[in-house]
């Protein structure tokens, strides 16, 4: 058996009770056998509440605690169907399309769940991407007045970097930054991409650092103007991204809540080329289970 649904009948099949969304919650958590996070004993009780209570240090577990799932009031049958809808809509889903398709009384819950599985979907201790890189920013947030160029006001600065596979675009990585500094984009740069890499850039003063670094930068253009000539791979990936943010959420994307949108968006482009829906869902709910959990409450207040 494989580890994931491949069609939507199987996936209602494998999670039609609770039961069975907890036991597949807790192979995918524990792939090689349950380990207490106490004491790293293997063997553990069954209770009758559902939980895991490790025989050596009497630490008892729920599937859920220090996931994405912890505290949920909801059934977790629903949580897999909102995992599910998620990964099928090649485009992305807004909140209200998620209430919607569940039958969510709650705008504010399905705009919540649509932001944990968001910071779901940023695997901790993600590798960086490693070969020949073009970074580049971009402006996002729509028009304003402000001046041209790196010193335009008013709009958020999203650092790109795309990979070069062949003159194709590669895996990506996306950051908010709060400039285009040489602090800022070194900071970047270091985050993402592997060091020894090619990485492609405009003539800007801020990508100065890089070979000082661990990186070889090659300048393709003397512009350093965003928006302007910008690189064919980010400039790719910056248009996209926008007509995304246009047309899936309308533009209604705060600043404070747009890191959980490039998240997402490079979730998406990562894994554009999968067949197979059922392993985007197995991924999402084995990051789900791996990151930290996080409060409604938190998300409203970044």
């Amino acid at each position: 058996m494989s580890d994931y649904p491949n069609t939507t009948l199987e996936f209602e099949q494998w999670f039609a009770t609770e039961q069975a969304c907890r036991d597949y919650l807790w192979k995918v958590r524990f792939p090689d056998g349950f380990r207490c996070p106490r004491c790293g004993a293997d063997e553990a009780w069954h209770t009758a509440r559902g939980l895991r209570r490790c025989q050596k240090c009497d630490n008892q577990l729920s599937v859920t605690a220090g996931t994405v799932f912890e505290g949920t009031r909801k059934p977790l049958t629903l949580w897999f169907r909102a995992i599910w809808h998620v990964v099928n809509q090649k485009h992305g889903v807004s909140a209200l399309g998620l209430q919607r398709a569940l039958g969510l009384g709650s705008y504010r819950t399905a705009w919540t769940w649509l932001h944990k599985l968001r910071v779901a979907m940023v695997r901790p201790g993600r590798d960086r991407l490693p070969g020949t890189v073009e970074v580049d920013e971009t402006y996002v947030g729509g028009e304003k007045h402000g001046k041209r160029g790196r010193g335009a006001e008013g709009k958020a600065l999203v650092y790109i970097a795309a990979q070069d596979d062949g003159g194709h675009i590669g895996r990506i990585r996306l950051l908010r930054i709060p400039d285009a500094s040489a602090d800022s984009l070194s900071d970047a740069v270091q985050e993402t991409i592997r060091p020894g890499s090619i990485v492609r850039t405009d003539g800007w003063s801020g990508y100065n650092d890089l070979n000082k670094l661990g990186y070889e930068r090659r300048i393709v253009r003397h512009s350093a103007d965003v928006g302007d000539n910008l690189l064919p791979l980010t400039n790719r990936v910056a248009a996209l991204l926008k007509r995304w943010l246009l047309g899936t959420h309308q533009g209604a994307v705060r600043p404070t809540h747009l890191d959980y949108y490039l998240d997402e968006y490079t979730f998406r482009f990562n894994r554009r080329t999968s067949k197979s829906r059922g392993k985007l869902f197995f991924r999402l709910v084995q990051q789900a289970v791996a990151v930290e959990p996080r409060t409604g409450d938190s998300f409203i207040a970044s």
